[in-house]
């Protein structure tokens, strides 16, 4: 079993740490929709550099039909 010969001190350990802190979520905002979104990734509605790839499931007329029932 591998043993260590001395011991590490509190700055070596903290340098060797120095990286693996998280670091912030890059958020970047859709130009069609305005909504917040990840970079590099679909928004919601579909869109993509300012084209729809994929369709929306519900449409607007439903979402305000299901709105107005719960209520």
């Amino acid at each position: 079993m591998a043993v260590p010969k001395s011991k590490i001190s509190k700055s070596k350990r903290g340098s060797r740490r120095a990286h693996d802190g998280l670091k912030p979520v890059n958020y970047s905002y859709d130009k069609k929709t305005g909504e917040i979104k990840l970079q590099h990734h679909i928004s919601v509605n579909g869109y993509y550099n300012n084209k729809q790839i994929i369709a929306s499931k519900v449409k607007k007329k439903h979402a305000v039909k299901n709105v107005d029932e719960q209520s």
